[in-house]
């Protein structure tokens, strides 16, 4: 069968868009998992890459084998139906992490970029999330068509203004001095398996639909291309920010510094991926917690918003440093399982 191309690079525009959440538009996850290590750190991201190639493209090319529908069928194929419940609720409460993370960035928005208290920031974001979840959806998530390729053109227009800039390359080769720098070595397989586990909720079932191999492969193929040259540009630009560990959005701050005229439209961007991202979450959480907990929607989104408000009241930075770290070494258990699996399509019987 010959490859869907235009299925193929749908599926790797998902990918992308599942991918690059929060952290990642804002630039602080790619400073704590790769940048604040400066060369090594781009020899992480190279590594991370290849990992988002093969092991995207693997665990949608399963998930289209087996017929799964959601990300939970896909961990009991994985780890067998006693650990996969297990595995879904460990996901559950990660999710949660998550979402907190992602409240905390949109209130750090509000404070470090606009001057307007984070704790107003949070709750404009939370009042503007259940009004959509109650108003409808559908063309929310079309917004993501808009954001995601106007971010990658931003990060273009920022990697070419720092390429110009002197010391460009003395920047890109020096390896600053860190007391935690063994966690380097580890920082490639962590962020894969964190991003990996999280976006199944996605790409699981949109994967489970297009059914056709070669189609999946190219579509992870594509995808895990475009995060690796996304990450590999945040990287270049975030290298020449002095003191880039001490911003909670480093990326809007050189925005403000290299081209102050495209700032206010890049800060839209940035909170548009944040808004969007806490939408699919919360989407995500309210169906899975129903399972456990035959609440009405509303009630149980309200819960989620105040046990997430709670976890948000810690620094953005701070919650993104010490949790997104856990959630990728809880998820390591996945990725080493996922890479394991057997997968020849062609040579097995399906599952029934």
């Amino acid at each position: 069968m010959r490859t869907n191309w235009g299925a193929a690079f749908q599926i790797a525009a998902v990918y992308v868009g599942t991918v690059v959440g929060a952290g990642f538009a804002t630039g602080r996850e790619i400073v704590e998992f790769f940048s604040r290590f400066g060369f090594i750190g781009l020899i992480g991201i190279l590594m991370s890459g290849y990992l988002l190639i093969f092991m995207g493209s693997k665990l949608m090319r399963i998930s289209a084998y087996i017929g799964a529908t959601s990300y939970e069928q896909f961990n009991e194929y994985l780890f067998g139906k006693a650990i996969g419940r297990v595995i879904n609720i460990v996901m559950l409460f990660m999710l949660l992490g998550v979402c907190a993370v992602m409240l905390s960035g949109a209130g750090a928005v509000f404070q470090e970029q606009l001057g307007v208290p984070k704790n107003l920031g949070i709750m404009f974001t939370i009042v503007l999330s259940i009004l959509v979840m109650v108003l409808g959806i559908k063309g929310l998530f079309a917004v993501n068509s808009f954001v995601v390729p106007m971010m990658i053109i931003f990060s273009f227009i920022l990697l070419f203004l720092t390429i110009k800039l002197p010391g460009f390359l003395e920047q890109a080769l020096f390896v600053p001095a860190s007391e935690d720098g063994w966690k380097s070595v580890v920082a490639p397989f962590t962020y894969t398996a964190f991003n990996l586990s999280l976006a199944q909720a996605v790409l699981v079932p949109v994967a489970g639909e297009v059914k056709d191999d070669k189609t999946v492969k190219w579509g992870g193929i594509l995808g895990g291309i475009a995060l690796t040259l996304i990450l590999l540009m945040g990287h270049f630009t975030l290298i020449m920010l002095p003191g880039l560990e001490t911003y909670e959005i480093p990326m809007a701050t050189i925005m403000k510094n290299l081209a102050s005229g495209l700032y206010w439209i890049f800060i839209l961007i940035i909170y548009g991926e944040i808004f969007t991202s806490v939408i699919g979450n919360i989407f995500g959480l309210e169906r899975q917690i129903k399972k456990y907990l035959p609440l009405p929607s509303l009630v149980i989104v309200i819960g989620i918003f105040i046990f997430c408000y709670l976890v948000s009241q810690f620094e953005y930075s701070t919650l993104l440093a010490y949790l997104y770290p856990l959630f990728g070494n809880i998820s390591l258990i996945f990725i080493v399982l996922l890479w394991m699996k057997p997968f020849k399509p062609n040579k097995e019987a399906k599952p029934k």
